[in-house]
């Protein structure tokens, strides 16, 4: 018999000793209350219970002090210097509200923008958290294209017309497409746009239809589309719900797409790949 064969045979004893060991021990795990579904709903049940007082003590008024107080020196930075010093107090507003919570923010791919490049930035819309999510971490100064009801919503409104947001009338296309236009003398010199093409939150987490007022927009005013991903910000708040919990959400930045080869015959193709490529984020 080889040198080898005894070491050899004592390391296969040992190595179906431990595996067999790692099995037992893995089956009796999943008795005990660490693999145990029941136990684990029970733990998530008195984990959200001992939230709510903080939610409603602590997150709900900081919240409305926050939005007042930087919300008026947003508005008075907007006025006194210009609106892209005060889209700054707008990333700080989210950004302490988000901490606040406690989401916290895991980015990918910002090597992809380009600091002095305007964009058409696409992104699919899973929660109001999502505002956070873009505001806090994109790092760009972009306007928002949002639906007139806003306007109303006390300082917030303000805040908004102030930031020279996008007020658009979703119940009429005319006036939706005069808003656009009136709104593209803005987007330039670094300055972006950003649409929710969806134009809702997903009520489930899957993407939806894209529908092509962002793409018309991007191939008439020449500028590249940039396809955004947010993750798991339904996780910390649903649509419909108040049942906010902490969390960790993921925004992911992917290659600007060139829309010069587009046009108006040839836009059902962009929309397509913009779709797939924000589609491909929520597998990653």
């Amino acid at each position: 018999m080889p040198l080898y064969e005894g070491p050899k045979n004592i390391i296969e004893t040992y190595w179906k000793k431990y595996s067999d060991d790692r099995k037992r021990i893995s089956e009796s795990l999943k008795d005990t209350f660490l693999f145990n579904k029941v136990t684990i709903s029970i733990l998530r049940e008195i984990a959200w219970s001992l939230y709510q007082p903080y939610k409603w003590l602590f997150v709900v008024p900081f919240l409305l002090v926050s939005t007042i107080v930087i919300g008026t020196l947003t508005i008075l930075t907007s006025v006194i210097f210009s609106p892209v010093a005060g889209g700054k107090f707008a990333a700080l507003w989210a950004r302490l509200n988000s901490y606040f919570t406690p989401m916290s923010v895991n980015v990918k791919g910002h090597e992809n923008i380009s600091p002095k490049q305007s964009y058409v930035i696409v992104a699919n819309h899973l929660s109001l958290y999502d505002i956070y999510v873009l505001y806090g971490w994109l790092g760009i100064d972009f306007r928002w294209v949002m639906k007139k009801e806003l306007r109303k919503v006390p300082v917030l409104g303000l805040v908004c017309q102030t930031l020279e947001h996008i007020y658009i009338d979703r119940s009429s296309s005319e006036k939706a497409i005069e808003s656009i236009n009136r709104a593209k003398k803005k987007i330039c010199n670094g300055t972006s746009i950003v649409f929710f093409p969806e134009g809702t939150r997903s009520p489930d987490a899957r993407l939806q239809k894209f529908k092509k007022g962002a793409f018309k927009l991007a191939v008439d005013l020449d500028l590249p589309v940039l396809p955004v991903t947010i993750k798991n910000t339904h996780k910390v708040l649903g649509k419909g719900t108040l049942n906010l919990m902490p969390g960790t959400a993921e925004l992911i930045i992917h290659q600007p797409i060139d829309t010069s080869d587009y046009d108006e015959k040839t836009l059902s193709k962009l929309v397509k790949k913009s779709r797939n490529v924000v589609k491909s984020g929520l597998s990653m």
